[in-house]
């Protein structure tokens, strides 16, 4: 039986590969060629619908196990925090820049800390203070370039929506989901993945015909089998497999060993990866208070996995024969 503390770390483990994974979703503006973001996002989640039909018979045991309205559920999340929040994501790095949208999500482990733990107090406020403190000084530095960046201030106001956007759907889907995860049985994480892929593609599928007559789409135009088609299609595989796949197979596996208040802290390596990311796709090195806004969010997740893991480890060593059974 794994300790309290071993399957903490397991958690830790499995939310920062799911944070990688969904960073992935920042370069999706720098892979387009001569298509659109709504190209892109039709074809990617209409790829991530058919992986999840493709891979749902294969758990046919979890599904039996799971209610008609957490089928509902499932796939209604898909949309939300699939579909929904990657258009946001892509809007604000396309209007607002790669670190703008960053630095937005970064925010969320700060929300969600002070939500988790306002719902389930499990640690002292003060205790949270130096790790949030960090973390909100380091989005500080990060906007200061961002806000001081020339730009159009009806461009700016744009990726500004997208990213409270992005942000707001981000915390209601984490929300939501961990309160389902609660209400499965231990082996239906795959299945649940699945049907949020299903419901983020029907959705995708759905409004395809609507993005078509507003004529958003240029693949109907520019052609669906040349190079740069196919290349598009290449970056949607992967970028569906990394985020929609991987991602939400770690995320859920992390929401099982983690409390909230942790996993709302880890949440800020997403923002850390895609930083790093669309520095990357830009080619150019960060600037000092980029940098240093970075260490400062590296810093803040250290400090409040190390908050979280300290009572744990305390409670086990003052009672290491009961400590499974009481140390929360």
């Amino acid at each position: 039986m794994n300790s309290p503390r071993s399957t903490l770390l397991q958690g830790v483990g499995f939310a920062t590969l799911a944070t990688l994974s969904w960073a992935c979703n920042f370069i999706s503006p720098y892979v387009l060629g001569e298509y659109s973001i709504q190209d892109f996002m039709l074809v990617r989640f209409m790829m991530a619908g058919l992986m999840g039909l493709l891979l749902l018979p294969l758990y046919r045991a979890q599904l039996r196990g799971l209610r008609p309205r957490q089928w509902l559920t499932g796939m209604g999340l898909g949309v939300l925090g699939y579909l929904a929040y990657s258009a946001c994501i892509a809007g604000g790095v396309i209007f607002g820049g790669p670190l703008l949208i960053a630095a937005f999500i970064g925010a969320v482990p700060v929300l969600q800390a002070l939500l988790g733990n306002a719902q389930h107090r499990s640690l002292r406020w003060g205790q949270l203070a130096l790790p949030i403190g960090a973390l909100c000084l380091g989005l500080v530095m990060i906007n200061l370039h961002v806000l001081r960046a020339p730009s159009g201030a009806t461009s700016l106001g744009i990726g500004l929506a997208f990213s409270f956007g992005a942000v707001v759907l981000w915390l209601s889907f984490s929300v939501i989901n961990q309160a389902a995860m609660e209400h499965l049985h231990t082996g239906a994480t795959s299945a649940w993945t699945c049907l949020m892929m299903i419901g983020a593609g029907l959705c995708a599928l759905l409004l395809a015909p609507l993005a078509w007559a507003a004529d958003w789409l240029r693949l109907p135009t520019l052609g669906i089998a040349n190079p740069g088609a196919l290349r598009l299609y290449g970056w949607a595989l992967l970028i569906a497999l990394m985020s929609s796949v991987i991602g939400a197979w770690a995320w859920n596996l992390a929401s099982r060993r983690l409390p909230m208040v942790l996993s709302g802290q880890l949440i800020a390596l997403e923002a850390f990866f895609a930083t790093v990311l669309g520095l990357a796709f830009h080619g150019r090195l960060p600037s000092l208070a980029e940098a240093l806004g970075l260490t400062l969010i590296l810093f803040g997740t250290a400090c409040a996995v190390r908050v979280i893991l300290a009572p744990r480890r305390s409670c086990a060593e003052a009672c290491p024969v009961t400590s499974q059974k009481h140390c929360r």
